[in-house]
């Protein structure tokens, strides 16, 4: 089922996520993914990693192909674009351009000329960009969405409001600028993640992104089991939170805090607030969260495998 599209994001429209700095608990790329899935996406270019990637950050994946074979999987930054039977059961789908990676290690001017030239060669006339940002929010209220536009036509058309941060960015941002100053239209999308479970995959998370996405895209995707899987990830930490008092006592005060800032606030500004302090706290490249004696996620001790 569609809606009537909407001029910008119905003309040819690449989706963009990266893993990494802009990906916490995996929710940006898992979102993606799904889309990938559903409209049976397939690979049809890529970027090279060996000039942009320090692979003991990004390691290669080793694999058995169909032939029983190992092979050495690299962590490329991949161009997808819908199958043939997807696009004849929805024709609508057929305009989607999806893009996954790593976000780059080494010469991110060098990686966005390649990202430009994909862009320009397909005749891509729109982007949205995808993240997820550790935050200081409670995993029990609604995952909140910041968006954002930097372009004069998608503010008007969805009345939003332009960044104003100075300051540290990633990889999205720095690709986004570059659109911009081609004056092809972006926006930006970017959920929050609780900094205690920021390193555990998020369904809630991903279930809110998906579901702007399909807003600005004017398509719905099957959700499958997300909204079943984002219940039970709350309640997953609810019962974990039951037994530790301490944790119990913080996402209290979250829940409050929260409450109070969207009585007093507008959501918007509150919004900007929390994103301007994940960018000012979060050096690119670094997903670690602010220390919590609440943090449900331990440090893996153990030793890498080959």
């Amino acid at each position: 089922m569609t809606l009537n599209p909407l001029p910008i994001f119905a003309q040819r429209t690449l989706i963009v996520a990266f893993e990494g700095w802009n990906d916490a608990a995996e929710a940006a790329t898992q979102a993606v993914k799904l889309i990938a899935e559903e409209i049976q996406a397939e690979p049809v270019q890529s970027i090279d990693p060996e000039e942009y990637c320090e692979f003991h950050y990004a390691r290669p994946q080793v694999y058995f192909d169909e032939a029983g074979e190992r092979q050495i999987r690299w962590p490329a930054t991949e161009l997808l674009v819908p199958g043939a039977e997807a696009i004849a059961k929805r024709p609508e789908v057929g305009n989607l351009y999806l893009m996954l990676g790593i976000e780059p290690s080494l010469r991110w001017r060098a990686f966005t000329s390649e990202v430009l030239e994909i862009i320009e060669d397909r005749d891509i006339q729109a982007v949205v960009f995808v993240g997820a940002m550790i935050a200081d929010v409670p995993h029990s209220r609604p995952i909140q969405i910041l968006t954002f536009s930097q372009h004069e036509d998608v503010r008007l058309q969805f009345d939003l409001e332009k960044s104003d941060y100075e300051g540290p960015v990633g990889i999205l941002s720095v690709i986004s600028q570059s659109l911009e100053e081609l004056n092809v239209p972006t926006v930006s999308l970017w959920a929050q993640v609780p900094a205690y479970v920021h390193q555990s995959p998020s369904p809630k998370v991903t279930l809110a992104l998906l579901t702007e996405l399909e807003r600005f895209l004017r398509l719905q995707f099957d959700h499958g089991t997300l909204a079943t899987d984002a219940f039970a990830w709350e309640r997953g930490i609810d019962e974990i939170a039951e037994g530790d008092e301490e944790m119990t006592g913080y996402i209290q005060q979250l829940e409050k805090t929260r409450d109070e800032l969207q009585q007093t606030e507008g959501s918007g500004d509150l919004l900007a607030s929390e994103f301007e302090k994940f960018l000012q706290q979060s050096a690119p490249g670094d997903m670690k969260a602010t220390e919590n004696p609440a943090s449900l996620d331990a440090p893996d001790e153990s030793s890498e495998g080959e």
